[in-house]
């Protein structure tokens, strides 16, 4: 089941018009945007899809993953027009190649797009681009044209985006009653910021020190992958077709520019092979990484190997995915990736004692590697021991005090020590987190009524639960 396809055309989806121009010849965006959406609007309506975010099935929830492509993003936006702006990027579970930029920062990458792209370059080019559109405030000046209520119908769109993976019908109808003006419109407005963002897009591919390159590059693969599938092109493609001509004039403006070589990351390629792995029938993928292997058809070796354990491990056949893991540490560079491979292999032989040594010796080299926190913390609630998760969480929270991952480890240690208040003040700090001020609020007020708390404990409670209605009544008097 796809997400709707003209829903993300509306939220600007990677139709990447590839038609540049001078950057210094950039129209100056003025104050018409901010007649439209405000800041605060913006931020009120990316917590609203960040809300969705955290607890969608259509989003890929893991972490390596995720921490990847934030900081693939925030490497990116560090080079862009607007570097102070808050921006928030997460993975679609979804093999369309398809990505889109939401008001507030948000942008969302499918799973299809990250396989698409054969180079660590041509991802970044995508990503710039939608930066480019959020920089821009590209929504905003849409929305100024059609001047219609900004907040609730570009809040109800992006919603509309999240609900189509659970409930086509239900999105449906949340995109009818969003989409005040025709769509067709809106999409004829989009063409000029498509040509600006990608004049931003390759500005800040460049500035950050990718292959400007990979712009046209990947704009060739996609052409080339959609020649023979009329009706089913990647999404931007559909709204703006491609041709060889655009590619061409884009390759000739890249040929302008610095020629500069530059090698994929490590994980770029373990993230593509995770991802690969755990796309589709296992046994599928382990015959594919296998032939790979035997017929030295890859970029990077180690990232097949990977693959294949991942593969491995999912089908449950941990004989051989040991096999591959032992492979790794003996022949590639040490990495965080490798290391929680392992610690996850000792779990599922349901080894715990080595499953913490694995953890613990791991975290000693990648002492703030997020994947590598949440699994440790996992492990000790799995086996119980509430106070070790209790001191791990307590010790990395100043790395991530805003994970709501976190939180959540605390309330469900609290809860095995039947520690009420802390519990539900855990659970409010992790809602909170999750851009559910409503339940936070919830929790808080639970805490507070709990009868184990001593009076500091209580006044911490009383406190921050003052603080969220406050922010509760300033968002709906804004």
């Amino acid at each position: 089941m796809k997400f709707n396809t003209i829903v993300i055309a509306v939220l600007l989806t990677t139709n990447l018009a590839l038609n540049f121009a001078n950057a210094n010849d950039l129209p100056e965006l003025g104050d018409v945007s901010q007649t439209v959406l405000s800041p605060l609007q913006e931020q009120a309506i990316a917590e609203q899809i960040m809300r969705d975010v955290a607890t969608s099935d259509a989003v890929v929830q893991d972490a390596e993953i995720t921490s990847y492509l934030q900081a693939l993003g925030m490497r990116l936006v560090s080079n862009s027009p607007d570097s102070q702006l808050k921006f928030n990027f997460f993975v679609v579970q979804d093999n369309s190649i398809n990505a889109f930029a939401m008001p507030g920062g948000v942008i969302g990458v499918h799973t299809g797009l990250i396989l698409a792209a054969n180079s660590e370059s041509e991802l970044a080019s995508v990503l710039g681009h939608e930066i480019g559109h959020v920089t821009q405030h590209h929504l905003a000046r849409m929305l100024a044209a059609q001047k219609y209520d900004t907040f609730k119908n570009i809040a109800g769109i992006a919603l509309a985006l999240l609900v189509a993976r659970a409930n086509p019908q239900l999105a449906s109808g949340a995109l009818t009653t969003a989409s005040a003006v025709g769509v067709q419109n809106q999409l004829d407005y989009t063409r000029e910021h498509e040509r600006e963002a990608d004049r931003i897009g390759l500005q800040i591919l460049n500035s950050g020190g990718f292959d400007v390159r990979g712009m046209p590059a990947f704009f060739t693969t996609l052409q080339r992958g959609s020649r023979y599938s009329e009706g089913s092109a990647p999404g931007f493609l559909r709204t703006h077709p491609l041709t060889s001509e655009r590619i061409a004039d884009v390759s000739n403006r890249v040929g302008q520019m610095s020629y500069k070589q530059v090698p994929d990351s490590v994980e770029f390629r373990y993230v593509r092979a995770k991802l690969q792995a755990n796309n589709g029938v296992p046994e599928t993928n382990i015959a594919v990484f296998e032939q790979n292997i035997r017929e030295r058809r890859y970029t990077n070796e180690a990232a097949e190997h990977y693959g294949l354990a991942v593969a491995y491990m999912r089908k449950n056949a941990l004989a051989p995915a040991e096999k591959e893991i032992t492979w790794l540490k003996k022949n590639a560079p040490q990495h965080a990736m490798i290391e929680n491979l392992n610690a996850r292999l000792q779990v599922a032989k349901n080894n715990p004692q080595q499953a913490a040594k694995q953890y613990a010796d791991a975290l000693k080299i990648y002492p703030d590697n997020r994947a590598l926190i949440y699994g440790y913390a996992d492990h000790f609630l799995a086996v119980k021991q509430a106070d070790s998760a209790i001191k791990l969480v307590k010790e990395k929270q100043n790395l991530y005090p805003n994970d709501a991952f976190l939180y959540d480890v605390l309330a469900k240690a609290y809860t095995m020590q039947n520690k009420v208040l802390l519990s539900h003040q855990a659970q409010g700090e992790a809602y909170f987190r999750k851009y559910d001020l409503a339940r936070a609020i919830e929790q808080m007020e639970l805490a507070s009524k709990a009868k184990d708390g001593d009076f500091y404990q209580i006044s911490i409670v009383e406190a921050r639960l003052k603080e969220l209605r406050r922010m509760q009544g300033d968002v709906k008097k804004g």
